[in-house]
């Protein structure tokens, strides 16, 4: 009798399984640099010299980090493209998510990603560390999601990128007023620089993203979805 109960019980579970496959999802942590995909969305873990960190990749978007005495590190869970196509081509890009962001330092919790054709980095920053970024003078603003984003450009000049090392724009919207929970229309930024001139590329990636530089710090992304054209990723998209 216990074992036809058993073999009942495994046979149940087997057939969970079949029929919704994506909703067991086992953890992965990483400490080196990494690119992948990990249950639907696409991250990256990078890290230049110096220091140590951790990167726990949980279900769907969401992922923990921790980073020690680093001089660069980013953490980040989205989208990753092929580069063929413009913010337009791909659709209405939104991201919902919350964060128990703890930073220690300088360090930035924000929407990141590049496009080519130019090789542009951007950032949407809604919370901060120790130093409210770029350092810059503002080109405009836009108000959005419940609050008012400064907007910059900034040059860098042979340094690192998807592309080698390069000389690259930075686009930014720093929000005035930090928070680590809500909704970031990102298309709603892609469109307000380019009235400003600062003209997007073909893109490469969208990703929730948490960064430390010269710090030591931990976040606990437990909320992150992307959606594009409405439709939350993953399925169908």
């Amino acid at each position: 009798m216990k074992r036809n109960r058993m073999t009942f019980s495994l046979a149940i579970l087997v057939c969970f399984a079949l029929i919704f496959p994506t909703v067991i999802v086992f953890a992965q942590t990483i400490t080196s640099n990494s690119i992948g995909t990990h249950s639907g969305y696409d991250y990256e873990f990078w890290k230049d010299s110096g220091g140590s960190g951790s990167m726990t990749l949980n279900n769907g978007g969401t992922f923990s980090a921790q980073w020690n005495n680093v001089n660069n590190i980013l953490f980040r869970k989205g989208r990753k493209f092929n580069e063929t196509q413009t913010h337009q081509q791909i659709g209405n890009m939104s991201i919902n998510y919350g964060v128990n962001y703890q930073p220690n330092g300088n360090s930035y919790l924000c929407v990141y990603g590049w496009t080519v054709d130019p090789l542009v980095e951007y950032y949407i920053v809604d919370s901060w560390g120790s130093w409210r970024p770029p350092g810059a003078t503002p080109k405009g603003t836009i108000t959005v999601d419940g609050g008012t984003y400064d907007i910059y450009e900034t040059t860098r000049v042979n340094q690192p990128s998807i592309k080698g090392t390069a000389t690259f724009q930075q686009y930014w919207s720093v929000r005035r007023t930090k928070r680590t929970s809500g909704t970031i229309s990102v298309s709603e930024h892609f469109r307000a620089w380019e009235r400003l001139g600062m003209r997007m590329g073909k893109m490469y990636e969208v990703a929730l993203t948490v960064e430390g530089y010269q710090s030591s710090g931990s976040a606990n992304v437990y909320h992150n979805t992307l959606s594009i054209n409405g439709s939350p990723i993953p399925g169908g998209w």
